[in-house]
């Protein structure tokens, strides 16, 4: 793992493909701190995500979410778990390449709608978790899901099998 230890590993991905689930693992594993982005924003907000887009709107999120990105990157090697819409902007996409290793989890349309069905701390679908939902999200993030070094299906596997091929890959 010489040629990343003194990178971050960003974890990207749509909602619900494991991101911080695997994050956390994979940081034990690398003996490196978990960050999730998330997490930092409502640290630094004292709102929750739902209540930080029902006061401020989603620009504002993403405002937040490019600072919080902008700091961690800065910082010793990190495993960070970042929001799904985090590549939405160029300037995070290129801080993440420039600062790390960028790995996108994946997992199927009817895995993503079934592990997000009772979580309503989504505020994008919060009024609809349909697949067809799911799907237009995810065909408007694709583009930049691919600008990843690696892309990890989660789809029917274990989290620890997930950061294990991570790691492998890594090495």
């Amino acid at each position: 793992m010489s040629a990343v230890s003194d990178k971050h590993v960003f974890l990207t991905g749509f909602m619900g493909t494991g991101k911080s689930t695997v994050g956390r693992i994979l940081a034990d594993r690398l003996g490196r701190r978990f960050v999730d982005l998330d997490a930092c924003i409502v640290a630094d907000s004292g709102l929750s995500i739902p209540d930080i887009f029902a006061r401020h709107g989603e620009t504002y999120f993403r405002d937040r979410e490019q600072e919080a990105l902008g700091k961690l990157a800065t910082k010793d090697p990190l495993v960070v778990a970042t929001g799904g819409g985090v590549v939405l902007r160029d300037e995070n996409r290129r801080l993440m390449r420039e600062s790390g290793i960028v790995i996108n989890l994946t997992a199927s349309v009817e895995t993503v709608v079934e592990r997000l069905r009772h979580d309503e701390g989504r505020p994008l679908l919060r009024e609809d978790k349909s697949p067809e939902k799911v799907m237009a999200m995810l065909a408007e993030r694709e583009q930049y899901y691919q600008d990843a070094a690696v892309r990890i299906d989660t789809t029917g596997r274990a989290p620890e099998s997930i950061a294990e091929e991570i790691l492998v890959w890594l090495k």
